[in-house]
């Protein structure tokens, strides 16, 4: 399976839109194209039960860590007019080949 291309970037403040934490927003953590899913900061919070490792430095007990969701389940928020949007691209004057808010054209990359 060839990884596809996917608009959410690292550090895009996202908000879930399907699924268990549906209306939470976070950044993104991680992003893995091949397997189409994200990670987000505080979003699909699972239980590892991990053993102590004294040669790891790894101490035992519960970790509650965030699992990926798919990418189909986030919008990214955009930073001008503070909603959710879909994303559309747009080719400034200089070169560059930017992300855009489809709601008010706002440009998403910095």
């Amino acid at each position: 399976m060839t990884p596809i291309s996917l608009p959410i970037r690292k550090n895009d403040t996202v908000v879930v839109i399907a699924g268990r934490d549906r209306g939470k927003r976070g950044r993104v953590l991680s992003v893995d194209p091949a397997k189409t899913r994200v990670v987000v900061e505080g979003v699909n919070m699972i239980k590892r039960h991990t053993r102590p490792n004294p040669q790891r430095n790894i101490k035992g007990g519960i970790a509650e860590r965030e699992a990926p969701i798919h990418a189909s389940n986030v919008m990214i928020v955009c930073g001008e007019c503070d909603k959710r949007t879909r994303i559309g691209t747009k080719v400034l004057g200089d070169g560059r080949k930017v992300r855009v808010c489809r709601r008010c054209e706002g440009v998403l990359d910095k």
